[in-house]
């Protein structure tokens, strides 16, 4: 009898290990999807304002082609990707051309003077202020979820389930970790 009873509990041990681990896979992963979802509706917000921003540069520095289609390029690009690492890569490019279009207010001092300009380039340093503090939650979250699943006994478990490693979000190559180079005067020849 007394075995029966050492039994039951041992069982019941393990059903409450069991449901602790897979309610804390769970919850990581709706924290996951959350902090995901932060970022989506900043970025959003960021792809928002650029319109407004190249069209107020276009009147004053509409021969910058260049730099406006780059822009507008790499806003594309990014709100088409989908996974964290294609929107990492996207949104440094966008990152890149959106400092490339800042910098022509240094070209053109008229420009700086303009209210609205000011205003977009204020509204966009504070929602990129809010994208930074959004990566660094998902990614701490994305990394609290990947240790979990690969934690023993955590590991086999979450395999049986089918719980997948989340992708960070996060600059991958060291070109992109470089500050863009923007010149405005005579074009210099390529260093290799």
């Amino acid at each position: 009898m007394a075995i029966g009873w050492v039994l039951l509990i041992a069982v019941v041990v393990i059903i409450v290990i069991l449901i602790g681990m897979y309610n804390s896979l769970v919850r990581l992963k709706v924290q996951v999807d959350n902090a995901w979802a932060d970022i989506d509706v900043q970025l959003k917000r960021r792809y928002d304002l650029i319109p407004n921003l190249v069209e107020t540069v276009k009147g004053y520095a509409g021969h910058e082609k260049g730099t406006l289609e780059a822009v507008i390029n790499a806003r594309n690009r990014a709100m088409t990707a989908t996974n964290p690492g294609e929107k990492a890569a996207a949104e440094n490019m966008l990152s890149g051309a959106l400092k490339s279009l800042f910098a022509l207010s240094e070209a053109y001092p008229q420009l700086r003077a303009i209210e609205s300009f000011t205003s977009l380039q204020n509204s966009l340093t504070q929602i990129e202020d809010t994208v930074q503090n959004a990566r660094r939650y998902y990614n701490a979250v994305v990394r609290d979820l990947n240790t979990k699943i690969q934690q023993f006994p955590t590991n086999i478990f979450a395999g049986m389930l089918g719980f997948k490693p989340r992708e960070f979000f996060e600059v991958t190559s060291t070109a992109e970790r470089e500050a863009p180079k923007v010149s405005f005067g005579t074009p210099s020849a390529p260093t290799a």
